[in-house]
């Protein structure tokens, strides 16, 4: 995912941030505790205590998922964003190859037909 929201705009100094959303049950800490950093409220964004490198957020509300920055796992190359958001505050001359676009983030109940969609795309 691309979120083009002035926040993460503000956090990756770019145009907009890449994330792989998670189920929170397969997603776990094995080395350290990240700090919980950049914009303050309701969603957590967590950080690495030595580097400073955001890492993950855990969304307000969606408490079943956790936005892992994709240039933190491996292969980042094969990462391309399939849904983009908050499209409503992207930069004029920022594009994505995203197949659905969102003018904030799409509601709860369509997460699962968009993670289906996804898995259909990469099969």
């Amino acid at each position: 995912m691309a979120c083009h929201c002035t926040g993460c705009q503000k956090m990756t100094s770019s145009a907009f941030s890449l994330s792989s959303l998670f189920p929170s049950s397969a997603f776990f800490i094995t080395l350290g505790s990240p700090v919980i950093g950049g914009l303050h409220g309701g969603t957590r964004h967590y950080f690495c205590g030595h580097c400073m490198s955001w890492l993950f957020t855990r969304p307000e509300g969606m408490d079943d998922f956790v936005n892992v920055r994709s240039t933190m796992l491996e292969d980042t190359q094969n990462y391309r964003p399939f849904i983009e958001c908050y499209t409503d505050e992207k930069l004029a001359w920022a594009t994505t190859s995203a197949k659905y676009s969102f003018s904030k983030f799409p509601a709860q109940e369509d997460y699962r037909a968009l993670i289906q969609a996804f898995a259909d795309n990469e099969e």
